[in-house]
């Protein structure tokens, strides 16, 4: 049986439901095994547990949020 595990940061309830539904549905196509076989799970990682570029997560999304800000 496929297993597909993804850690992230924080989603909603509603980001799980469809991150599942897509991995489940491409992967299902692509390996050409029916959806039923498939196995996801998400684990959820604080913003501050993992980084990149040498700063965290929750840093590089508030420089994000800030410099695509319309004003």
């Amino acid at each position: 049986m496929p297993y597909i595990s993804v850690e992230s940061g924080a989603l909603s309830d509603e980001q799980k439901v469809e991150l599942i539904r897509r991995l489940t549905e491409t992967a299902s196509e692509v390996m050409r095994v029916p959806q039923e076989f498939f196995t996801v799970t998400i684990k959820e990682l604080p913003d501050v547990n993992f980084g990149i570029g040498g700063k965290t997560i929750d840093k590089v999304k508030a420089a994000y949020i800030q410099k695509h800000q319309t004003v």
